[in-house]
């Protein structure tokens, strides 16, 4: 079927649902939003945290190999993490019995008794579909095939409920997808492995929303990326080896790129992480994951979100002017992202990471107020999953 009439069935589709429309259109007031949000991140009084404890919150960590170091296993143990992110060689794709088996020693860890956080880790990977896939298995069609299918809404939806049952099945709780990236054209950046469902914001807002509202359903959380979007990166523009810039009129990037936020937060999406390139008339100076006006402004007021945010890896080559993880960490916090995603697959990135915010939390570099909101949201996400 031709990518045209795949549009022209989720057209028919959004026109003969009232509900539809009002998810393509992002029709929602701003008290369903925040009924949405866990209440926790509303108000909530966290438990007896130390400054290191506090900052562990905020740090996702990565590591090398089948097994998860010691040095990782005791920062868990000591309340100073808030998950994990799993690649593809932290997996014996041919024997799952040793992913569940090392989720099994992490969360051993995190029961320990030196732990203030009673709640399940962030246990997450990239599970997207096609060719973007850590475990084997479902999601077997990337989003464009989705997007392309006779019948991509229930694709969609299968997608959703296939990867939370995968992820689930392993112990996993975060799938970092769906990617709502609106492709400009054909063999782009984000097109080449297929991970955008249509050049059609109103189909990506569709499909998107009922992949987040299935795989939700399954028990894992859904992370809506890359804010405010990399549709219009050229095949050679990769934030994660250069700097990206995208000169995109302000009206454009709401009206096409963050289209598709309104529905998935309409959906209840629990994370959204941001991209790392340049987008000029939001913010001549900063990527999207180290700016406040798009962060707090684009996406937090704007458009009402009230979950938590999630940074790409901290280490792309996007950031090399920004200096050293620690400052990476820092601006990110500043910007209003909840989690940093230290991805270099060593702990010791993260520990820089936390050393970082625990030095500008305890000397007020850091909004100390914003900075605990950030942990109470993070929380109240970990709280409402399963282990």
């Amino acid at each position: 079927m031709s990518h045209r009439s795949a549009r022209m069935r989720i057209t028919a589709i959004v026109i003969a649902s009232g509900a539809a429309v009002a998810t393509a259109t992002g029709a929602v007031s701003a008290s369903a939003v925040a009924a949405r949000a866990p209440a926790a991140s509303r108000s909530t009084a966290l438990p007896p945290l130390t400054l290191a404890q506090l900052a562990g919150q905020r740090v996702i960590y990565s590591y090398s190999g089948r097994n998860p170091p010691a040095v990782l296993l005791s920062l868990i143990r000591n309340g100073e993490a808030a998950g994990v992110i799993f690649f593809g060689d932290n997996i014996d794709r041919s024997n799952l019995a040793q992913i569940k088996g090392v989720i099994r020693t992490l969360e051993t860890a995190n029961a320990s008794r030196s732990n203030p956080v009673r709640a399940p880790l962030l246990l997450m990977t990239d599970q997207e579909g096609g060719e973007v896939r850590r475990l084997p298995g479902a999601p077997l069609r990337s989003e464009k095939q989705i997007g392309q299918s006779p019948f991509p809404v229930h694709a969609a939806t299968t997608a959703g409920t296939a990867a939370g049952e995968n992820l689930r099945g392993v112990g996993m709780n975060v799938n970092l997808a769906p990617v709502l990236d609106v492709f400009r054209t054909p063999g782009n950046f984000i097109d080449q492995f297929g991970r955008s469902y249509s050049m059609n914001p109103s189909v990506v807002s569709v499909l998107g929303a009922h992949f987040i509202r299935a795989q939700q359903h399954a028990g894992v959380a859904a992370t809506a990326k890359h804010f405010p979007g990399l549709g219009a990166a050229t095949s050679h523009q990769n934030t994660d080896m250069q700097q990206v810039t995208l000169n995109l009129l302000a009206a454009t990037i709401r009206s096409v790129d963050e289209f598709p936020y309104r529905a998935a937060i309409a959906a209840g999406v629990k994370l959204v992480m941001a991209s790392w390139a340049v987008y000029p008339s939001l913010d001549p100076r900063r990527p999207a994951g180290l700016s406040g006006p798009i962060i707090s402004g684009e996406l937090r007021t704007r458009l009402g979100f009230k979950g938590v945010t999630i940074t790409d890896a901290l280490e792309a080559g996007a950031l090399q002017p920004f200096g050293s993880t620690g400052n990476r960490a820092f601006l990110a916090a500043g910007a209003g992202m909840d989690l940093i995603l230290c991805a270099m697959q060593t702990p010791s990135q993260g520990k820089a990471a936390l050393a970082s915010l625990e030095s500008h939390y305890r000397n007020r570099t850091l909004n100390q107020a914003a900075f605990r909101a950030a942990v109470a949201r993070i929380l109240a996400l970990r709280a409402s999953l399963p282990g």
